[in-house]
């Protein structure tokens, strides 16, 4: 079982930027794939970033050029840069996992969620 503990949610003005932080804990014998859903209520889920384990990392063509997901293998820890963010970027961020696997792309949709950190951009 693995644990997801987010972190940098809050409020922020039109345009202007916020970093997620995501740890992972627990019992991680093996690489796990880490990235990034949001939500808004009323809406379905949405991918915005993955660190994929074989190719290059996967992100909704509505954050493409603005969010940069990163890791830090030592802390079991992934981030969300996000830049230029607009109003339908508010959402609530949820951190996700999976086990990597040996080859091909990450599972989707991953087994391990966190609580989630709100996201809130206003004017």
């Amino acid at each position: 079982q693995v644990q997801l503990v987010e972190s940098g949610g809050g409020s922020v003005e039109y345009g202007g930027s916020l970093k997620l932080s995501c740890r992972a804990s627990g019992y991680i014998d093996s690489k796990l794939c880490m990235g990034w859903f949001r939500q808004v209520p009323g809406k379905e889920r949405e991918r915005v970033a993955v660190l994929e384990n074989d190719g290059p990392t996967t992100y909704a063509d509505s954050v493409k050029g603005r969010f940069i997901v990163s890791e830090d293998n030592n802390k079991n820890t992934v981030y969300l840069q996000m830049n230029n963010l607009n109003y339908e970027d508010t959402a609530m961020y949820y951190c996700t996992a999976d086990e990597a696997p040996v080859f091909g792309r990450c599972p989707n949709p991953p087994q391990w969620r966190g609580q989630g950190t709100q996201v809130t951009v206003s004017s």
